[in-house]
């Protein structure tokens, strides 16, 4: 079986890296990882972060496999934030269906659901069932903005519709498996939005550049750095048991039908 897993950031996967042997290679500007775990060959995609980054990181991933290497599974992992107070950081979730912040016009509906056999296991694994998944264009750095969202999702990402979009539309089978980083209540201590790069990674630079702006947020920075560490540790365990899981399912085959509502 061949598996994808996807992480906006290198961070988010680093401690997956400490767990197993993973070989870098580079293709034609993409950044993966390749390993075995059980019977699964699994690739790990960096996409970038937001929409437009993963999209444009997945487009290129699956159209350089012919039609005998497409992935069989793809799964959207890393961090997310939480919308309501029922879920709290290091919390590993596996939404059932994803929302999408604008309409797609060339999808009928912003939703989108996952892969109900692939979502079972992460259930039976331990992750928490949540309903919804808000796939945002930007950053939610307020809680205030968090909590206007809160009645449409459980939590928020920036990457997973359209990551689960392009698997979808190359026959593979998505689901979305991640950490929670952030608490439903708390502000971000800076603006991520203004850390990236045009290639949609985090600039240490610029992070310092917003942390001189307001000093005094140095220890929430240093609270909020110390928590995605701990959910990202916790989705490496996680990660490391789930693709072997899947991978010995003989029912988990190949499937072309589109998840859209």
């Amino acid at each position: 079986m061949r598996v994808l897993v996807t992480f906006a950031v290198d961070a988010e996967f680093a401690p997956w890296r400490k767990l197993r042997k993973f070989t870098s290679i580079d293709y034609d500007g993409l950044r993966l990882w390749r390993t075995t775990a059980g019977s699964a060959d699994v690739t790990v995609l960096v996409t970038g972060v937001g929409t437009q980054s993963s999209a444009r990181a997945m487009g290129l991933m699956m159209a350089m496999a012919d039609e005998s290497k497409h992935f069989d599974v793809c799964v959207s992992s890393g961090l997310a934030g939480a919308l309501q107070e029922s879920l709290a950081p290091g919390d590993i979730i596996a939404p059932q269906a994803l929302i999408a912040e604008n309409q797609r016009a060339d999808l009928p509906s912003d939703r989108l659901k996952v892969d109900a056999d692939l979502r079972r296991q992460a259930l039976e694994g331990g992750a928490i069932a949540a309903d919804c998944m808000f796939t945002s264009n930007h950053v939610l750095v307020k809680a205030s903005e968090k909590k206007t969202c809160s009645s449409r999702a459980q939590s928020v990402d920036m990457e997973s519709f359209a990551i689960v979009k392009e698997a979808y539309a190359w026959g593979a089978r998505g689901v979305v498996v991640r950490a929670i980083s952030d608490s439903a209540k708390e502000d971000l201590p800076i603006n991520f939005n203004l850390t990236l790069s045009k290639r949609h990674e985090v600039i240490v630079l610029k992070v310092i550049g917003e942390l001189a702006k307001n000093p005094r947020a140095l220890p929430a920075l240093l609270r909020f750095g110390k928590q995605s560490r701990h959910a990202a540790q916790r989705l490496a365990d996680f990660l490391d048991g789930y693709v072997q899981t899947i991978s010995g399912n003989g029912q988990i085959a190949r499937s072309r039908e589109a998840g859209a509502e």
